[in-house]
């Protein structure tokens, strides 16, 4: 399947044991092993340390629920991205900031580890690393509170430096600031780069985003609710509301639905894709995961509709499997939760 690529590629990875692992700077267009041109992606997003307990049930307002297992793991929207994309195949290239301490040493440590170039993760001194605090419940529904910290902090520079190369697709979510996104996105176009937007969460500015135009945007029924001001609901609730955002800018309109899958709105037309029937365990990172592969695979040319049922599958197979960062499957793991063979 044909790839959209540059010749001067900024960054290279070879692949080892179904991962992405990194080798010396390059400016030649990377191969795998087989000889296929391998998708650049950007991901300009957040880094945060996760502290995660499993609970009987999630808590209502004033509630306190005694939890265990607790753990602490490298997460946040955007690492979570770039580090799904990289096992998925991806030369990938992380932007943002994580604070000078032990937290933000793991994180990019868990990365670069991945194969993922943290050259553009800046350290900011004046700030701690992103914090997420998750309740993950027995049927793997979870909740999370965000301390964006230094995610703050990301601004102009790395608004810039996520072009830099430039890469086949660049990939950006909510937890930083808003006028950085909006700075990537016209940065982007003016590039001609593809770009993916998860607007999770909802930013109050969210609209001039929209207006302004990105190749995908990608959020979850509660997320499509607040954008468009009104509930939305199952499949036949989301056909009607990704064709409502689509007339807001972006090219191409993805609303996940959990294990029921996603509709796909906008250019290509509007399609329901079925989920997958697997035994969940922990729904933290999924969403990230889908992302991911939604912006692999439209990096390398698959037509709209094949690739939502790929982040599907892929989404579909980080479910199985515990913790944001660990759970974050290669292609032989989608392959076995889902059957559907990854093609990149």
């Amino acid at each position: 399947m044909p790839h959209r690529r540059r010749a001067d590629h900024p960054f290279a990875r070879t692949r080892a044991n179904g991962y992405v692992t990194a080798t010396a700077p390059a400016i030649m267009a990377v191969r795998s092993d087989e000889g296929e041109l391998m998708p650049r992606v950007t991901v300009l997003g957040s880094l945060n340390m996760d502290i995660s307990v499993n609970v009987p049930r999630l808590a209502g307002p004033g509630e306190t629920v005694l939890g265990a297992a607790a753990r602490l793991q490298p997460g946040g929207k955007g690492a979570n991205q770039a580090l799904a994309a990289a096992r998925l195949g991806a030369a990938v290239r992380m932007v943002g900031c994580c604070g000078a301490d032990g937290f933000g040493v793991t994180c990019r440590g868990a990365l670069s580890d991945a194969g993922v170039d943290v050259t553009a993760v800046r350290v900011a001194q004046e700030a701690s690393t992103g914090l997420a605090l998750i309740s993950v419940d027995p049927a793997g529904e979870n909740s999370i509170i965000v301390a964006p910290e230094a995610n703050g902090l990301v601004g102009p520079a790395e608004a810039a430096a996520a072009l830099a190369g430039p890469p086949d697709a660049l990939v950006l979510s909510a937890e930083i600031p808003v006028p950085v996104l909006a700075a990537a996105l016209g940065q982007a176009r003016a590039a001609g780069v593809l770009t993916v937007l998860n607007l999770a969460p909802v930013p109050p500015e969210a609209g001039p985003l929209l207006a302004a135009g990105v190749d995908w945007l990608v959020v979850n029924a509660p997320e499509a609710g607040v954008l468009l001001g009104q509930p939305v609901t199952g499949p036949d609730g989301a056909q009607p509301a990704a064709v409502a955002l689509a007339g807001l800018g972006p090219v191409h309109v993805v609303i996940t639905l959990g294990p029921a899958g996603a509709v796909l709105g906008g250019a290509a037309g509007t399609h329901t894709v079925p989920g997958f029937s697997v035994a969940g365990v922990d729904s933290v990172g999924a969403g990230d995961a889908f992302v991911a592969a939604l912006g692999v695979a439209a990096a390398a040319g698959v037509p709209p509709a094949e690739a939502v049922r790929l982040a599907c599958a892929v989404g579909a197979t980080a479910v199985t499997r515990p913790g944001a960062q660990d759970g974050l499957p290669v292609p032989a793991d989608v392959l076995a939760a889902t059957g559907v063979h990854w093609p990149v």
